[in-house]
């Protein structure tokens, strides 16, 4: 077994979907503002804006955009071989790399995010809030495949809250 630390944690949910449904939801600008982003944009190494429906691949850049928080997430696609596995960079410093296995009906998917610093604003911020908003997103995700319901908050601004991040289980 290993050990938990605060450069790394893993998250693992089981959603009843199918495989190619899940790579979707990750992979595509259509498919990851449907359950996660308010707006996502994805580049190619040329340049070039992707539509919404291109897979990402590897080189790409993203920047994304949430609901409730004014913020950029950008990055780079590390990997993405358009079936199962994907890897990004991920605030600024991290890694987080999704895998998706199929399992009878359902598809077991563990994201893992890696490289965090272990300085006292790092463990708070990335280790903390991540792991904790990570928990979160994999649960809508599910809820979103499964049953066609989002949990997360579009409809109250939550932006004006300074701890709201922190507290607000739907972010």
């Amino acid at each position: 077994m290993s050990t938990l630390s605060f450069d790394s944690f893993t998250k693992k949910i089981y959603i009843k979907t199918n495989l190619e449904k899940l790579y979707w939801s990750w992979s595509t600008v259509e498919g990851i503002t449907s359950w996660f982003l308010r707006n996502a944009t994805y580049t190619d190494a040329h340049g070039r804006i992707k539509s919404e429906r291109d897979k990402i691949t590897e080189g790409d850049s993203y920047v994304w955009e949430w609901h409730n928080w004014d913020g950029q997430e950008k990055g780079k696609v590390v990997q993405a071989n358009g079936k199962d596995f994907l890897e990004i960079t991920f605030a600024e410093v991290c890694h987080v790399a999704i895998s998706m296995e199929e399992q009878g009906d359902f598809v077991l998917l563990t994201l893992k995010q890696y490289n965090i610093p272990t300085d006292d604003k790092s463990k708070l911020n990335i280790h903390y809030g991540c792991s904790n908003g990570w928990t979160f997103w994999l649960a809508n995700l599910k809820a979103y495949l499964e049953y066609g319901v989002l949990l997360n908050e579009t409809e109250i601004n939550l932006k004006d809250i300074p701890l709201a991040g922190f507290e607000f289980v739907n972010m």
